[in-house]
């Protein structure tokens, strides 16, 4: 397998489509508005209950600047919300690279569009092991596979893309925008980055911090043989 050595990019992006999958909502009211007025042609696609929050505060604009991914993907989600963004096309949109002929004849072959920002925080697994008698099982529920791929993939391709882990981010990254003509720079989308797998490194090293404390008989009684 080659791999892609990059050398040509814009160190400018304009953010015309947004994926957004949040559990911890705070913020978000803000930053989708502010980011609508800086572009009036903004793309927000969104899963489940972020959805239904966005759809909420923007109303009718919803209908023009909103899309479920499972109508963007054409795959319903699972149940229970097991699988939403794993879909060839979201990864697609965001591990695009600009001047690759090769993706860009695969977005116009899937009808994908390039996804140029990612905002995306995780499931509260911290908050669920804090919980008095919570179990081995109900941790393992709580354990986020579709957001540290996206935080991952998004943060790996900041050639072109932002990604947003943090709501208290969200002030600066609008600013940014605002002055930079409502794109992102080089400089900002790297520097997400590097927040970014932070995140995910100590989101995985609480995992498995966790599950090393736990015995096998507080595994196995949790399930019926």
């Amino acid at each position: 397998m080659t791999l892609n050595v990059v050398s040509r990019i814009d160190h400018q992006v304009t953010v015309r489509n947004v994926l957004i999958s949040v559990s911890d909502k705070s913020g978000l009211q803000k930053l989708v508005t502010q980011l609508l007025d800086i572009n009036p042609d903004i793309m927000f696609y969104s899963t489940g209950g972020t959805f239904n929050t966005i759809q909420g505060f923007l109303g009718q604009k919803a209908d023009a600047h909103l899309r479920q991914v499972s109508q963007y993907t054409g795959q319903p989600e699972t149940q229970g919300g097991l699988v939403k963004t794993l879909d060839f096309k979201i990864y697609l949109g965001i591990l695009t690279e600009t001047y690759n002929t090769d993706h860009q004849q695969d977005l116009k072959r899937t009808q994908a569009v390039p996804l140029d920002m990612v905002v995306v925080n995780l499931y509260p697994f911290r908050q669920t092991i804090a919980k008095s008698g919570v179990t081995v099982e109900e941790a393992r529920g709580n354990i986020d596979i579709g957001g540290p791929c996206m935080i991952r993939a998004s943060a790996k391709n900041y050639l072109r893309v932002a990604s947003v882990v943090n709501p208290d981010d969200y002030g600066m990254i609008v600013a940014a925008m605002e002055a930079g003509g409502g794109k992102t720079s080089l400089e900002l989308r790297f520097r997400l980055a590097q927040k970014a797998f932070l995140h995910t490194a100590d989101y995985d090293r609480m995992i498995a911090d966790y599950l090393n404390k736990q015995s096998f008989a507080d595994v196995s009684k949790c399930y019926q043989p």
